[in-house]
């Protein structure tokens, strides 16, 4: 039976949210099959370490609808957090602004992960030698070493959508999974970020998650926010 009206639960997303969570999961299965076809998606779209062979401009933004393919629950959480709270957004500011948000959260939590690679590999990279030892067993060239460092996942601009809902809706209570305690959206947050803090800067033996893109995305976010609250202001507009 067809839906006459264009009523139910798939059209009742906005359109914004609706073609990111498309998108994402496409990629994710394209991620799956491409590979046996000679295609690695994952090694072209995500964000190489700048300076690496396999870097490009266009990674800081199409790492992030790029997910881990050994596990569905990468993409799964990260879309259904875009669904929760991307939709609210989205009808707050409409589809133009929410886009907007997204990228640019996006975009910059790849820039803090990377400033933070830059850190973490400065004696590397001002090394005088062009030639990396591996485990005493591989010698490689530095721009290749740097290949090894790779960013995916839209989690950067998640943080940051989490991160405006809480500024927008500070009071709404939110739960956490497997604790049936409501938290408020702002102590929700607060808690979220003092977290990828902590994991960011501990870095525990076998961590691969990247907190400090996290973190970039909610400070990007609230810079966004703040921005868009003053300048609504200024124009006698006030959304929130």
């Amino acid at each position: 039976m067809m839906n006459q009206n264009g009523t139910g639960f798939f059209n009742s997303i906005p359109t914004v949210t609706k073609n990111i969570i498309i998108i994402n999961l496409l990629f994710w299965v394209a991620s799956l099959v491409l590979p046996k076809v000679g295609i690695d998606l994952v090694n072209l779209l995500g964000l190489h370490f700048p300076g690496a062979t396999d870097f490009k401009a266009y990674q800081f933004i199409s790492y992030m609808f790029m997910h881990d393919t050994h596990s569905f629950a990468h993409v799964f959480f990260n879309m259904f957090a875009v669904y929760m709270f991307g939709r609210i957004l989205e009808n707050v500011w409409g589809p133009k602004r929410f886009l907007v948000f997204y990228l640019v959260t996006g975009i910059g939590a790849g820039l803090i992960q990377e400033l933070v690679w830059f850190y973490n590999l400065r004696d590397v990279l001002f090394a005088s030698q062009d030639m990396i030892n591996i485990g005493g067993a591989q010698i490689i060239p530095k721009s290749e070493f740097l290949n090894f460092f790779v960013t995916i996942g839209a989690s950067g601009a998640v943080f940051g959508i989490l991160l405006a809902f809480a500024m927008l809706f500070p009071n709404v209570p939110l739960y956490l999974m497997f604790i049936p305690i409501p938290i408020k959206a702002k102590y929700f947050v607060v808690f979220y970020g003092l977290a990828e803090l902590f994991l960011g800067v501990a870095s525990f033996g076998g961590d691969t998650v990247a907190h400090f893109a996290h973190l970039g995305g909610m400070l990007f976010g609230y810079i966004l926010v703040r921005y868009w609250k003053k300048k609504d202001a200024d124009n006698g507009r006030y959304f929130y």
